[in-house]
């Protein structure tokens, strides 16, 4: 299958979110609509999603993607992540802390 890159990632992703308004896929548009960590590798387009609920309601509205990425002309693959957590300062220090200390020490104590 052919690089699909050629296209304007901004303006695929925003064309997505048009086909997904004007299919009335109200909920997945409002999702998308929020959305720029997007970008294609190779044959897939690459959707980076900040929380569970986001990348729930994306993975069970891949077929709905596909079909807007299809009514460009595009043949790519959707592939929904979630992002990796952030570890704050203090969860880092809670963590070596239970490391050291075992089940000595008391989260909130």
């Amino acid at each position: 299958m052919p690089n699909q890159t050629s296209g304007n990632e901004k303006d695929i992703w925003g064309k997505v979110v048009l086909y997904l308004k004007e299919n009335r896929h109200i909920a997945l548009h409002i999702a998308c609509g929020a959305l720029t960590d997007v970008k294609i590798e190779g044959d897939s387009l690459v959707i980076e999603t900040p929380d569970t609920t986001t990348f729930t309601l994306l993975t069970d509205g891949k077929r709905e993607i596909e079909k807007a990425l299809s009514w460009q002309g595009k043949e790519l693959r959707v592939v929904v992540k979630e992002k990796a957590k952030q570890v704050g300062k203090f969860d880092q220090d809670e963590i070596k802390l239970t490391k050291i200390f075992g089940n000595k020490f008391k989260k909130g104590e």
